[in-house]
């Protein structure tokens, strides 16, 4: 028999202070570059410990954050879990409705903010019925203006706070966080991580055939601290010891490039924008040293061929795909070939790393059709991924209508729509909903889309279903092209490059030129709006 012993976040952080307290956090917020070591970190997070009970926020408490990526940030992240609390991070790009919703639906009794942030919280304010305290995040001796009451400023009282805090054992399924999904239909949805969940995805992370994190990283997370735990890739750090990067709030190619060359990162995770961005500042004429990028971990949305094959013949950088959700913690697939995939020609290789990926241990999954049966794994049949494990939801919080819709016999039903291959990777063909049925016939928008981002002229591109009293749906696809392709290249052009990559009843019915594709809250291509600008005025 082995011992019972929990599986909880104060272990990653009693760990990288003893073993790795000379290793690195760097932040860069407003401008600032602030640097410091892991043991230095730990005593920080002590000093937030003793500062929130202070703030009279006990176990089970939620805390909100509503932060970019910071060091301040990241004590949050673990003086919450750590002491019992329930760590919370707010979206800050979400509608005010949702803000409001997700914060009162929490119940939210302190909400830690970065300075820049203020105005966004001061209109909502009013309706927080919930919020007791504000806690100003900033590097300036006084607190600017603000409505917001009452209010406090972070540094002065940590100044106030002792450095030592015995941080209590709990029981491993005790609550650690709460995540919202960023709500294309209906209000967000709330998910709650337990501390066995949060450790167990933490090491799957570190795993050679997840993402292989180890103390001898420097991994910049684009993805953000308030995006699923910008996937978790702040407690990964932390447990491994590897340095980390947190970028504040510029995400601009100029930015990040100089980040990666600075602090020798050597991985780097967001989503396809902010890769688009930096190949085109490239492509432009910017020089750096990226050589120290093993990877650039892509997820959010499918990578086209065309990204992979840009970055990897013209600046020597290659792509690690990964696939996951709210729901999941979000890692569920990522994408390193088999040994013996090294052997095989480019395109062959070349057709695996688009692929979001396979299976993470300690995973299970089914990929079903409409009767619930499973699909062969052929590349070609689709069906609707269904998941379980250790790091997956059992239901929404504070919502068993649509944790019944989602939740079935103790399997989660993605609503995303894949196919599996021989060796067991799975392609994303499209969000259920997304999916176009054209004649009885489905077409992935997503593969279209990837198909059209392969012109050279073309930036980014979307495709959307409209209606048709003929074949049901047809699909539209919006395309941007790049500044200096912009007026040059016709709807012709476009479906004649399509001719030879996709079916002929593939082929959109019309190709639109817009100025840019809308964007989620955190990234993703907003196909709710294109629908709505689009197919109403048809």
């Amino acid at each position: 028999m082995m011992m019972n012993h929990p599986l909880l976040i104060k272990t990653m952080l009693e760990r990288s202070n003893k073993l790795f307290s000379q290793k690195e956090i760097f932040s860069r917020c407003g401008g600032e570059d602030f640097r410091y070591t892991y043991g230095d970190f730990y005593k920080r997070v002590g000093k937030l410990a003793n500062l929130l009970t202070q703030l009279g926020i006990k176990q089970g408490d939620k805390v909100g954050t509503f932060a970019w990526n910071t060091h301040r940030h990241m004590e949050l992240y673990f003086a919450i879990t750590c002491s019992g609390a329930v760590l919370h991070p707010l979206n800050v790009r979400l509608f005010a409705e949702h803000l409001i919703h997700i914060v009162t639906n929490a119940e939210d009794k302190v909400i830690f903010l970065d300075e820049d942030l203020i105005p966004q919280m001061e209109e909502i304010q009013d309706q927080l019925t919930t919020v007791e305290k504000y806690i100003i995040m900033t590097d300036k001796e006084e607190l600017p203006n603000t409505t917001l009451t009452p209010v406090y400023h972070y540094e002065k009282l940590m100044e106030e706070a002792s450095d030592s805090f015995d941080f209590p054992d709990l029981d491993e399924n005790t609550i650690a966080a709460i995540g919202y999904t960023s709500a294309t239909t209906g209000l967000p949805k709330g998910v709650l991580y337990s501390h066995r969940s949060t450790y167990l995805h933490a090491l799957a992370l570190c795993l050679p055939d997840a993402i292989g994190i180890s103390e001898k990283d420097v991994i910049l997370p684009v993805v953000s601290m308030f995006h699923v735990f910008s996937w978790g890739f702040p407690f990964s750090a932390t447990f491994m010891g590897a340095n980390l990067v947190l970028g504040g709030s510029d995400f601009s190619a100029k930015n990040l490039c100089s980040l990666i060359e600075q602090e020798k990162v050597t991985l780097i995770a967001g989503v396809p924008t902010i890769w688009i961005n930096i190949l085109q500042h490239l492509d432009g004429g910017a020089k750096y040293d990226l050589s120290s990028l093993r990877y650039i971990l892509n997820g959010g949305a499918p990578l086209s061929r065309h990204l992979v094959t840009s970055f990897a013949e013209r600046y020597g950088i290659e792509f690690l795909g990964t696939y996951g959700m709210t729901e999941a913690s979000p890692v569920v697939l990522t994408c390193p070939l088999k040994s013996y995939m090294e052997e095989w020609d480019e395109e062959q290789k070349l057709s695996v790393k688009v692929k979001q990926g396979r299976l993470l241990p300690g995973l299970e999954m089914k990929i079903v059709n409409d009767t619930g049966t499973e699909v062969p794994w052929d590349g070609k049949e689709m069906g609707e991924l269904l998941l379980r494990g250790p790091w997956v939801a059992a239901e929404y919080y504070r919502d068993p209508e649509r944790s019944a819709e989602t939740f079935k016999d103790g399997w989660y039903y993605s609503n995303d729509i894949v196919t599996i291959d021989a060796e067991g990777y799975i392609l994303l063909q499209d969000r259920g909903k997304d999916l176009i049925k054209s004649g009885g016939e489905w077409i992935s928008s997503v593969d279209l889309e990837n198909n059209i981002m392969g012109h050279p002229a073309v930036a980014e591109a979307a495709v959307i279903a409209i209606p048709s009293e003929k074949w049901q749906e047809r699909p539209l696809a919006c395309v941007v092209l790049k500044q200096s392709e912009m007026g040059k290249v016709t709807e012709k052009d476009i479906l004649e490059f399509l001719k030879d990559k996709v079916a002929k009843f593939w082929l959109p019915d019309k190709v639109v030129f817009i100025d840019e594709v809308p964007k989620t809250s955190v990234g993703k291509f907003n196909k709710k709006a294109l629908r709505e600008s689009f197919v109403q005025n048809l």
